[in-house]
């Protein structure tokens, strides 16, 4: 399977099963339109009218050459990958809803400004103890593990943050792992102390904003409805500027209302921020800021925008890096991970307040996906095992996109929201992944060599 499309005068190949990209010419692309579902001599006469006899053999050859290297038309080898066939899923990482509330309201929230549809709750520090020992016990002989403090607002549990971390401090030590802590904050709680102990202690932070001031506060306010952007801006650049070499991202979200959301990850980049995402926000239908089909084009230009500008300021010294535009071509994800994605439901877990386990925060608060709780430990293995299968062979619209062993066949939570099933892909995600993998391409072309 091959995926051949074109940005501006660039063109490019995907051999999709052996990951190799090509850069070609308008000659190339054209031939590749016909070749090899046909016969040398019907290539010829099919574009005789454009390209002489002898340029269509040497194209022919060309593609002949790369085929036998298999990297063009390559098979799928993943299907009977022995990591594949064979593995067994344990438990690597923990989603920690530290807090069940938000001092924020914003307007797109997947989890009800905080509340998840419940009752607002803050974790105790015994249950995140269970929650750390749990992870511990279900994960096999992994030795590195992944506890993500989320919320709500988790800094409004600051204090039970500090403790579970020296905890995990300790256990990690007497059962021979080794925890990576991280951490998602609204911003508006952040000071001196919390700042350092952020840096010191988070490998990863999630820095919320969604951009310019007018889009960010018109979805992201408090509750008295102010405005969180000037709060949040100097102690993001703060956190920032401590930070040092460990990884954080300014993430956002955009919407109908800000469908020019180039101008948004410029903004964030403007500001000294390098390391950014801004993501299509997932609504329920009706929802004014709603994103539909009828704005891909829209959408796909200001992909495509955007990945220029990277380009350019890449060139002038002044790069900066996009999330979603961020695809290592030389090594890549394992075969797992290429196959099944997050591992939401088998290796990745949501832990509440009050302990109950769900496949991921986005499920939170679904009764039909309540999986146990770490006090008295699993009660629906059977609905780990559903995730664990819902990889992209299991995915008939998965199984022949050409997009599938990057996007390892979405999100299980967008299909069910979506289409009640976990095996059938959310369309609209889709389509903007299959764009932010091209454009992805496109950089990794345009800056490799001068075209």
């Amino acid at each position: 399977m091959i995926h051949k499309f074109k940005i501006d005068d660039v063109m490019i190949v995907l051999d999709v099963n052996s990951g190799a990209v090509h850069v070609i010419d308008d000659l190339v692309y054209n031939v590749l339109d016909y070749y090899p579902y046909k016969d040398r001599e019907e290539v010829i006469k099919l574009l005789e009218e454009k390209y002489s006899p002898s340029e269509i053999e040497a194209a022919i050859k060309e593609i002949d050459s790369l085929i036998k290297q298999d990297i063009l038309f390559s098979e799928d080898s993943y299907i009977t990958n022995s990591s594949f066939v064979n593995r067994k899923p344990v438990i690597k990482a923990l989603c920690l809803h530290i807090a069940h509330d938000c001092n924020l309201r914003c307007e797109y929230c997947f989890a009800s400004q905080g509340d998840f549809k419940g009752d607002r709750s803050l974790m105790t520090e015994e249950i995140g103890k269970k929650a750390l020992d749990f992870l511990i016990e279900n994960s096999g002989n992994r030795r590195n593990l992944e506890v993500d403090f989320f919320g709500g607002e988790p800094l409004l549990n600051f204090d039970v943050v500090k403790k579970l971390v020296e905890y995990g401090r300790k256990r990690e030590k007497e059962a021979n792992k080794n925890f990576r802590f991280t951490t998602t904050t609204n911003g508006v709680l952040l000071n001196d102390e919390i700042i350092e102990f952020i840096n010191e202690n988070m490998d990863n932070v999630v820095l919320s904003i969604d951009g310019r001031k007018e889009i960010n506060d018109k979805m992201r306010y408090t509750v008295n409805k102010g405005g969180s952007y000037d709060i949040i801006i100097p102690k993001f650049k703060e956190v920032v500027k401590n930070r040092k070499d460990k990884s954080y991202f300014v993430r956002g979200t955009f919407t109908k209302h800000n469908l020019d959301f180039s101008k948004d990850v410029l903004h964030l980049a403007d500001l000294g921020f390098k390391s950014t995402s801004v993501e299509p926000v997932v609504a329920e239908p009706g929802q004014d800021y709603e994103l539909t089909k009828e704005d891909l084009p829209v959408i796909f230009d200001e992909y495509e925008r955007l990945a220029k500008e990277m380009i350019s300021r890449e060139k002038e010294g002044r790069g900066f890096s996009f999330f979603h535009f961020m695809i290592d071509l030389e090594q890549g994800p394992c075969v797992i991970k290429r196959l099944s994605g997050c591992g939401a439901g088998s290796e990745y877990l949501a832990i509440t307040p009050q302990g109950d386990i769900y496949p991921c925060h986005q499920f939170v608060g679904n009764e039909d996906f309540y999986m146990g709780n770490v006090l008295t430990g699993f009660e629906n293995r059977e609905l780990g095992l559903n995730f664990k299968n819902a990889h992209v062979y299991s995915k008939e619209k998965c199984r022949e996109c050409w997009a599938k062993f990057y996007c390892s066949g979405g999100c299980h939570a967008n299909a069910y929201n979506f289409n009640k099933d976990i095996y059938e892909p959310y369309e609209l995600g889709c389509e903007m992944e299959k764009k932010r993998i091209e454009c992805s391409l496109y950089i990794k072309a345009k800056l490799s060599k001068e075209i």
